[in-house]
C-alpha cells in the first residue's frame, strides 16, 4: 500500500490571487542531474506522470504553514504550495529543504536573500537578531516606529517576525490594548493600531494562528478599530457580537468544525471589512492571509461532506412538507453557501462533492423549493441550480428526462425554471437573464454526450421540444395574435427579446427539431409581428431570427417563407422606417443583400415577383436592382437553355491553350512597345484573334438576333405585369405621392456610400463621384457590356459574367439608362 505520509496536493497561485489545484500525488526528494541539485518531485497518483519538479534553491524562501503546508515562490509571480495529507510527511520534506539550505528545521520560514546595500547587509550580519523594546505603554511609540522601519526590508521583516513569535509578544500587546481601552488612552490605541496592522503585513502563518485563536481574535479586531485617520473608532466587535448571528440550521456535533466555521467567518470579516485596502506595494504581503482563509474553507467543506448524518438531516428537512417556511429559508441559504464554498475545492474533490449532493437528492429538493412563493428562497435555489448546471449539465438533463415519465409537464423542473423566467418581477429582468443562460447551457448540443448505447442530444432535444418548448414560446404566441403586438411595454418586450434570443440559438444549433416546430406552429410569422413593435431592440431581434433562418439556405425554410409571404412584414417595416438611416434600415438591407450575394434563387424570384414595385424606387443602394438583375439572368437561363452550352463552348475557346501558344503570347506581350498601342486598343495575341474573329463571331451574331426577338417579347410581358408578378399574394401596399417622394431615386450619379438617403455625402445626396452605371466598348463587330461597378458577384460567377458581357446585348431597361 502506498505511504500516505508523502501524499500531497500541488497548488499554484493564479493572477487573481486564488489557489488552483494542479493534482494529487506523492512527493519525494532526489538529486536531479539536469537541474544540478536536490529537487522536490511530485508524481501523480493516477498515472505516475510528473506533476512537479522543483530544485531546492539555497536562496528561495520556503514557508511551513499550519503543520501540513509548504509554500514558496519559484519566480516573481509564480507561487507554489504543497498540501500534505499527514503532518509527518510535511515534517520530513521540511527537514530535507532545511538540510539543503543549511537551516534549522525548527523555523517556519527560511530566510530570504535580498539585494540590499553593503552597509545594511553588514548591519544585519553583525546583529544575530532583532531586539524588541519592552512591552510597556511608554514604549509603544518606539515599537510602532520599529515595525514601520522593518517592513520595507524583507530580511528585517523576517527578523521582526521571529522576535514577535519567540517572545510571545502578541499576547502582551493585547493585554496592553485592554489597559489602553480602559484608560481611554487614544494615543496608545493609535500606536497599537499601527503595530497590529504591521504584524499582519509580516505575512507569517505562525503569527496568524496566534492572532486568530479563540482568545485573541476579538482583541485583534479591537486594535484595528482605532484607525488614527478616522475621527471616531469603528464598532466591528459590536457588530460581530450583537448583530452577526451564527445560525445552526442543522446541529453540528463536531466542536472542531464549529470552531473552524467561527474562525473563518471572522478572518474573512477582517480581510474584507477591518483591514484597510492594501496599497499596490502591500497587496502581496497579505498572500498568507488569503491562503489561510482558502484552506480553512477546504477543511470545512471536507468535514461537512464526511458527516453523513448532517447531510441526510439537511435534505430530509428541505423536502419535508411539514418544515416551516422560515426554517426552509435558512436551510436553502446554508446549502447555497455550502455550494459556494465548494468552488475552492480541487476538481477531483468537487466531483465527489456534487456526486454526494446528487445522491442525497438535491434536484428533487430544488424542485420543491422552486415551487415556493418566497422570492428570496427561489433566488437562492436558482443560484444552487446554476452551480449544478455549470458543473454537470448532463446530470440535470438525465434527471428531468426521468421525472417526465412520472410527472405532468407543468411540474417538470425545466418548466418551473421557464415559468420563473417568464414571471420575473424585476423590471430589469435580472433573474430572467440568469435563467435564460442556464436554459441555453442545457439545450446546447456542444456539451451533450454521445455514447454507444444512447445519444443524449437526440433524447433530450426530443424531450425538450415535446414537453417544454410550448411553455417557452407561450408568451410569444399570446402576444402576436394580431398584426401588432398586443402588449408592447418595456418589460414584456425585454422578455420576448430573451425568448427570441434562445429560439435564435436553437435555429443555429438544432436541426430538424426546431425546423419542424417553426413550420408546424408558424413561429416565424408570429415573430415577424414584432417588427411592428415600438421598441427597436425587439424588432431587431425578430429580424435577427429571420436572418438566421435565411442564412441556413435550407429549401424547407425557403418554401415555408414563400408559401406564407413572410417577406411582407419585412418590406412593410422597411417602408415604415422611411428614409431614416438607422440599424433597422441596415439590418433589412443586409438581409436582402445576403439573398442577392448568395444567389438564393427561390427567394430572389419570390422577392422580385411579389415586392419589386414596392422596392424599385430605392436606389441609394443597389441591392434591389441587383436582385432584379439576378432574377432576369435566371429567367434568361430558363428561357434559353442553349445559353449554357454556348457558354461552355466560349469558355473552352477562351481558356484551353497549349503550353507553346502561351509561351508565344507572353513573349509577344513583353516585346510590344507601349507607345505602339492606340488608346483603347487591347493587345490580343494572333492565336486568340483568329479564334475571336473566325470561331466566335458567327455564334454571337446568331445569338444576338435571337436575343433581340426575345427582349421584345419580354418587354411586352413585363409591361403587363404589376407588383404581384406571376403570383397574387395577400400583400397589398398603397403608394401615395408622399411615399414615392421620400423614396424617389436621386440623380443617376448618386453616391453609393452608406448614409442617410438625404444627408450630404450619404446615399441619395447627389454626389458626382460615382462611376457610370454601364459602358459599351466597340471594336470591330464586337459589342460588350461592362458590369455595373457595384455588382459584387461571387468568384465562381466571374467567369460566366465575363463571357456574358461579350455575348449578351442590352435589355431595353438598360438601353434606356445608357441613352440617358
Amino acid at each position: 500500500m502506498t505511504d500516505t505520509r508523502r501524499r500531497v496536493k500541488v497548488y499554484t497561485l493564479n493572477e487573481d490571487r486564488q489557489w488552483d489545484d494542479r493534482g494529487t500525488g506523492h512527493v519525494s526528494s532526489a538529486y536531479v542531474e539536469r537541474l544540478k541539485g536536490t529537487s522536490l518531485l511530485v508524481r501523480a497518483e493516477s498515472d505516475g506522470s510528473l506533476l512537479l519538479e522543483s530544485k531546492i534553491n539555497p536562496n528561495t524562501a520556503y514557508q511551513k504553514q499550519q503543520d501540513t503546508l509548504i509554500v514558496w515562490s519559484e519566480a516573481e509571480n509564480y507561487d507554489l504550495a504543497l498540501s500534505f495529507q499527514e503532518k509527518a510527511g510535511c515534517d520530513e520534506i521540511w527537514e530535507k529543504i532545511c538540510q539543503v539550505q543549511g537551516k534549522d528545521p525548527s523555523v517556519d520560514i527560511t530566510q530570504e536573500v535580498v539585494d540590499e546595500s553593503e552597509e545594511e547587509r553588514f548591519d544585519d550580519m553583525s546583529s544575530p537578531g532583532l531586539e524588541l523594546p519592552p512591552c510597556e505603554l511608554n514604549r509603544l511609540e518606539d515599537l510602532a516606529e520599529l515595525v514601520a522601519s522593518s517592513l520595507p526590508s524583507p530580511l528585517r521583516r523576517e527578523k521582526l517576525a521571529l522576535a514577535v513569535e519567540n517572545e510571545g509578544y502578541i499576547r502582551k500587546l493585547l493585554e496592553l490594548f485592554r489597559v489602553c481601552e480602559d484608560l481611554e488612552n487614544h494615543e496608545g490605541l493609535h500606536h497599537l493600531y499601527e503595530i497590529i496592522k504591521g504584524i499582519f503585513l509580516l505575512n507569517r502563518t505562525a503569527l496568524f494562528e496566534v492572532m486568530f485563536s479563540e482568545e485573541c481574535i476579538m482583541d485583534v479586531i479591537g486594535c484595528l478599530e482605532f484607525d488614527p485617520a478616522l475621527p471616531q473608532p469603528r464598532r466591528h466587535r459590536e457588530f460581530l457580537i450583537k448583530t452577526a448571528r451564527f445560525k445552526e440550521v442543522i446541529p453540528i456535533s463536531d466542536p472542531e468544525l464549529r470552531q473552524k466555521i467561527h474562525q473563518t467567518y471572522r478572518v474573512q470579516y477582517i480581510q474584507d471589512m477591518v483591514l484597510p485596502t492594501p496599497s499596490v506595494f502591500e497587496e502581496n504581503m497579505l498572500s498568507t492571509l488569503h491562503s489561510f482563509i482558502f484552506f480553512n474553507k477546504v477543511e470545512i467543506v471536507g468535514m461537512l461532506q464526511d458527516d453523513e448524518k448532517f447531510l441526510t438531516d439537511l435534505f430530509a428537512q428541505l423536502t419535508d412538507e411539514a418544515t416551516e417556511d422560515d426554517k426552509r429559508h435558512e436551510l436553502v441559504n446554508f446549502l447555497k453557501e455550502f455550494c459556494a464554498f465548494s468552488q475552492t475545492l480541487q476538481p477531483q474533490n468537487r466531483d465527489a462533492f456534487f456526486k454526494t449532493l446528487s445522491n442525497m437528492g438535491i434536484l428533487p429538493a430544488l424542485e420543491v423549493i422552486l415551487g415556493m412563493d418566497d422570492v428570496q428562497v427561489r433566488g437562492a435555489a436558482t443560484d444552487i441550480f446554476s452551480y449544478l448546471v455549470e458543473y454537470n449539465p448532463s446530470m440535470v438533463r438525465e434527471f428531468v428526462m426521468q421525472e417526465s415519465q412520472q410527472n405532468d409537464d407543468d411540474i417538470l423542473l425545466i418548466n418551473l425554471i421557464i415559468e420563473h423566467m417568464i414571471c420575473d418581477t424585476d423590471p430589469e429582468l435580472g433573474g430572467a437573464v440568469q435563467l435564460m443562460g442556464l436554459l441555453r447551457t442545457l439545450v446546447d448540443p456542444e456539451n451533450m454526450l454521445a455514447t454507444a448505447n444512447k445519444t443524449e442530444k437526440t433524447e433530450f432535444l426530443s424531450f425538450f421540444y415535446k414537453h417544454c418548448m410550448h411553455v417557452l414560446s407561450a408568451p410569444l404566441l399570446a402576444n402576436t395574435t394580431e398584426e401588432k403586438p398586443s402588449k408592447d411595454d418595456f418589460q414584456t418586450s425585454q422578455l420576448l427579446a430573451l425568448i427570441l434570443e434562445l429560439l435564435t440559438f436553437c435555429v443555429e444549433h438544432h436541426t430538424y427539431h426546431i425546423k419542424n416546430y417553426i413550420i408546424n406552429k408558424d413561429i416565424l410569422r408570429r415573430v415577424l409581428v414584432l417588427t411592428a413593435s415600438q421598441h427597436a431592440f425587439l424588432a431587431l431581434c425578430a429580424l435577427r431570427f429571420m436572418r438566421r433562418i435565411i442564412g441556413l439556405k435550407d429549401e424547407f425554410y425557403n418554401r415555408y417563407i414563400m408559401r406564407n409571404f413572410l417577406f411582407e412584414p419585412v418590406v412593410k417595416a422597411f417602408l415604415s422606417n422611411g428614409s431614416r438611416y438607422n440599424l433597422m434600415n441596415s439590418a433589412i438591407i443586409e438581409m436582402f443583400e445576403y439573398v442577392r450575394v448568395e444567389d438564393v434563387k427561390s427567394l430572389t424570384a419570390h422577392i422580385v415577383e411579389n415586392y419589386w414595385k414596392a422596392l424599385e424606387d430605392v436606389d441609394y443602394v443597389q441591392t434591389f436592382k441587383g436582385l432584379k438583375l439576378r432574377y432576369e439572368q435566371q429567367r434568361e437561363r430558363q428561357d434559353n437553355p442553349k445559353l449554357d452550352s454556348m457558354r461552355s463552348i466560349l469558355r473552352n475557346h477562351r481558356f484551353r491553350r497549349d503550353a507553346r501558344t502561351l509561351e508565344d503570347e507572353e513573349e509577344m506581350w513583353f516585346n510590344t512597345d507601349e507607345d505602339d498601342l492606340e488608346d483603347g486598343e487591347a493587345v490580343v495575341p494572333p492565336s486568340d484573334k483568329m479564334k475571336s474573329e473566325e470561331d466566335l463571331m458567327d455564334p454571337i451574331s446568331k445569338f444576338m438576333e435571337r436575343k433581340k426577338l426575345k427582349d421584345s417579347e419580354d418587354k411586352e410581358v413585363l409591361g403587363k405585369s404589376g407588383l404581384s408578378g406571376r403570383q397574387s399574394p395577400s400583400f397589398k401596399l398603397s403608394f401615395s405621392g408622399s411615399t414615392k417622394s421620400s423614396l424617389s431615386s436621386p440623380p443617376s450619379s448618386a453616391s453609393l456610400n452608406p448614409g442617410s438617403p438625404g444627408s450630404p455625402g450619404s446615399p441619395g445626396s447627389g454626389s458626382r463621384n460615382s462611376p457610370p452605371a454601364a459602358a459599351i466598348t466597340t471594336k470591330g463587330a464586337l459589342v460588350g457590356l461592362v458590369d455595373y461597378p457595384d455588382d459584387d458577384d461571387d468568384d465562381e460567377d466571374d467567369e460566366e459574367e465575363d463571357v456574358e458581357s461579350k455575348e449578351d446585348p442590352l435589355p431595353p431597361s438598360k438601353k434606356s439608362k445608357l441613352s440617358s
